[in-house]
């Protein structure tokens, strides 16, 4: 007798026509499209994931909610892959200062911010990946085809000028992030 053993949860992503899926090993997965390509490694959850025709599937073989998390990760992964190779994200920050005023600077793979709030210091904000930062007048502009690079770019030069001890009603001076565009699928 022989026992067919079943995935538990299935999800599905659809392949548009100009993106091209490839599945190595068991689950590194390698997306090309018209704005570039990216690799990534997910042997480190639980889930097969096969290419049929022009759907990627993920497979999870464990029980509950915690195979359909699993699976549904993996799968919105893909999703912002596919979407990254096709459109790419790009996060504008805007810099706003009431009585200093902020230089702010592309150096190689960091962002130098001087004169934030009259400190002598430089603020520093790394660059994560294959991320463009340009800024232009108040606001600051990044760009790539990987979300998680772009966002975690983003967060940083945010965080860069995030001081504790200060009212925020009066002291607003900082970086903010105001608009994201091609925002993940989740």
């Amino acid at each position: 007798m022989k026992l067919l053993y079943q995935p538990y949860v299935v999800e599905e992503v659809e392949i548009p026509e100009n993106v091209d899926v490839k599945i190595e090993d068991p689950a590194k997965v390698t997306v090309t499209g018209p704005k570039g390509t990216l690799i990534k490694d997910f042997s480190h959850a639980k889930v097969s994931i096969k290419k049929e025709n022009s759907k990627v599937t993920v497979e999870s073989h464990i029980k509950g909610k915690r195979g359909k998390s699993i699976c549904g990760t993996i799968a919105s992964h893909i999703k912002n892959m596919i979407k990254g190779v096709t459109e790419g994200f790009v996060y504008k920050l805007k810099i706003i200062y009431s009585h200093f005023p902020m230089n702010v600077k592309v150096e190689g793979n960091r962002v130098v911010i001087e004169n934030f709030r009259g400190e002598k210091e430089k603020r520093v904000a790394k660059i994560i990946g294959n991320v463009k930062v340009r800024v232009e007048g108040d606001d600051v502009i990044v760009e790539g085809i990987d979300l998680e690079e772009v966002s975690q770019t983003a967060a940083n030069i945010e965080q860069a000028t995030k001081t504790k001890g200060y009212d925020p009603r009066v002291f607003m001076d900082g970086i903010f992030i105001y608009e994201r565009k091609g925002k993940s699928i989740v």
